[in-house]
């Protein structure tokens, strides 16, 4: 009999694969796999590779805990990567036709986004530069913390923790000698660097305001401390650019402001001037999850079409635009979600992470030419024979002239006969997006009994600019109508049961369950994730919210203080009378702890029932890349919740 999904296998017993890297002659892929130790509680990559059909896989690094970004010279001969393996983190290069792995050089801070120069001399990476601490060195022994003075807004970021001016810096490191030069300089973020096809130049993405702006720029790449001119305007935001082959344009993918929905523009370095391509892109490329998953660059076909990966409503696709004409052509798709985007020097094979409502941590390649797609890993399957996903379907609901779409995750072992407890599920953003996409969370809490409802109300991004921008000074509005109404339609259905109904939601998710339970009794239990509860102490405390905070609500709360007030779940949450679990990161800089502090004192005054569930160091992020010890006991705590307040499913009545 097929057991449920538990917490303990879905932390410990799945092998993931990651960042494929197709190798340039196409017939190899290079990728990371990754494990978590039961005993040790530690985490474990490796670097492997295999056929580009899949065969022949073998492990290319067998010492450190962590090594990671794989990446092939352009001649295909040799494969670089950093590991752990030597004392700080160190940058390595092994040759494919056999022999070690030898050491380019070391660094005191993780190496991220590693690239080969065209003539594969040189490898680039970017790191974090402290100016006050050059060299990183480790505080004295038993010397005080030192005193923290600031003068800039954007201090510190979710994540990284506190920043002051140690900012990412790009770095290019001769593979011969080893020998390091730091190329830029200013105390700003500079992310995702892309050489020129003559190796001469850089094209390199500076983020301010904690990546909410971002700007595209030029430096030299053998320059040091190099100021950026910048190329796109301030304001606007820059997810990821592609050289064209010639080195006479580069095709960016971004906008003028941050609407969460980006657009493709030209830059043509003889002339100087910009195109927009698209105005109104009806798909979402592919732009990473900063700062831990690098945004994936676009390819150029020729010379003026580009292949990018994208989603649209939830769902990954690849893409073809013509830059001439503005036409996109979604060339394939499937229902799930994917993670990087690799191909071979032909542009033949495309390999990327995959994960679905019914797998996840695979790897697949897609070949252009017979336009067709293989799985070249099945890590997962040996776990979902003995636990098996849950099942689902997808239904929509039409109100206020939108479409909302929703999915319904079944418990394992599905009896039409009973009656199941129901949950809501609300995600991120509100800009994010549910999908075609494995959540451990809704997995565990459907595979043990619940049936999990989930959807994309207005706000969510996948559905072009419009429909991304109509959450837009209207957070608890039309977007908290459009999940009731998901919700009153999930209830349609026989096999679920009205009377035993729950909520749950992180970060704008946490907010929508703060408001809705403040002043909707329906829910009969609900967990509320790092919730945006204030919006006036939000803007302040967060380390976006002084931005973001004015995009999404209108502008200061000095400015309208009323809204704000009308729209934080803080002002109606003595009315709470529904059981509530608080799960909170103490170390979330994006959503404070402050903010659930707040939320329980208030329930617990007004007699609700509440609990305060706190991770120490826990980032925004720490669901995702917290310990495992939290993320076991979070998906734990919150299905003991529901259980105790919910029940079993139970048979229907005759």
């Amino acid at each position: 009999m097929a057991k449920p999904l538990s917490a303990e296998a879905l932390v410990y017993g799945f092998t993931s694969a990651g960042d494929p890297q197709v190798s340039p002659d196409g017939t190899l892929v290079a990728y990371t796999l990754s494990t978590t130790d039961r005993e040790t509680k530690k985490a474990n990559t490796q670097v492997w590779v295999c056929g580009i059909d899949g065969s022949g896989a073998r492990r290319l690094t067998w010492t450190g805990q962590v090594n990671a970004s794989p990446r092939w010279s352009p001649d295909g001969q040799s494969l670089a990567f950093t590991s752990d393996r030597v004392e700080k983190v160190g940058l390595f290069v092994i040759p494919m036709a056999g022999g070690e792995a030898r050491e380019v050089t070391r660094h005191h801070g993780n190496m991220n986004e590693l690239s080969w120069s065209p003539d594969g001399t040189r490898l680039l990476f970017t790191a974090a530069y402290d100016p006050a601490n050059p060299n990183g060195e480790p505080p004295k022994k038993d010397a005080a913390p030192v005193v923290r003075v600031t003068n800039r807004i954007d201090y510190k970021q979710d994540v990284r923790g506190y920043l002051n001016d140690v900012r990412a810096q790009v770095y290019v490191v001769d593979v011969s000698t080893g020998k390091k030069r730091m190329v830029t300089g200013a105390a700003v973020d500079h992310m995702a660097a892309a050489w020129s096809p003559d190796g001469a130049q850089l094209a390199v993405g500076v983020a301010t305001n904690n990546g909410m702006v971002s700007r595209l720029g030029l430096v030299p790449a053998d320059g040091e401390g190099a100021e950026v001119r910048f190329i796109t305007p301030d304001g606007g935001v820059v997810a990821t650019c592609a050289w064209s082959p010639d080195g006479k344009r580069i095709v960016y993918i971004g906008d003028t402001w941050p609407s969460s929905q980006t657009d493709f523009f030209v830059y043509d370095l003889g002339s100087g001037e910009t195109r927009r391509v698209t105005t109104d892109l009806q798909c979402l490329p592919d732009a990473g999850f900063p700062p831990i998953v690098p945004s994936s660059r676009p390819v150029w076909l020729d010379d003026r079409r580009v292949l990018f990966p994208a989603v649209r409503a939830g769902a990954a696709g690849l893409y073809v635009i013509d830059l001439a004409t503005g036409a996109v052509e979604q060339i394939e798709g499937e229902r799930e979600l994917r993670v990087g985007f690799s191909t071979d020097a032909a542009r033949r094979y495309v390999a990327q992470s995959v994960a679905s409502l019914d797998s996840m941590g695979e790897i697949a390649v897609w070949d252009r030419k017979e336009g067709s797609r293989r799985f070249v890993t099945s890590y997962a399957a040996p776990v979902f024979a003995e636990m098996p996903p849950a099942g689902w379907e997808r239904f929509d609901v039409s109100r206020a002239g939108l479409t909302i779409e929703a999915w319904l995750l079944k418990p394992a072992g599905f009896d039409p006969a009973k009656k199941y407890p129901v949950i809501l599920d609300i995600h991120g953003g509100p800009n994010g997006f549910y999908g075609y996409g494995f959540n451990p969370i809704q997995q565990h809490l459907a595979t043990n009994g619940f049936v999990v409802v989930f959807s994309n109300p207005r706000g969510s991004s996948s559905y072009g600019r419009d429909f991304t921008q109509r959450v837009t000074k209207d957070w608890g509005g039309e977007d908290y109508l459009d999940l009731m109404a998901v919700m009153d339609r999930a209830l349609q259905e026989p096999y679920t049961d009205p009377a035993r109904t729950g909520i749950w939601g992180y970060s704008y998710g946490g907010y929508m369950t703060a408001w809705t339970i403040a002043q909707n009794h329906r829910f009969k239990a609900a967990v509320c994730g790092a919730p945006c509860f204030d919006l006036e102490s939000m803007f302040g405390t967060s380390d976006i919210s002084h931005f973001f905070g004015a995009l999404q609500w209108g502008g200061p709360p000095w400015e309208d203080r009323e809204w704000y007030a009308t729209h934080s779940p803080s002002q109606r949450a003595h009315n709470t009378k529904t059981p509530t679990l608080i799960i909170q990161g103490e170390a979330d800089e994006r959503c404070p702890v402050g903010q659930s502090e707040q939320m329980f004192v208030t329930l617990k005054k007004a007699g609700c029932e509440v609990e305060l569930a706190r991770y120490p160091g826990g980032s925004h992020l720490f669901l995702r890349i917290g310990p495992p010890e939290h993320r076991e006991d979070v998906l734990n705590r919150i299905l003991g919740w529901f259980k105790g307040h919910l029940g079993e499913p139970e048979p229907a009545s005759v």
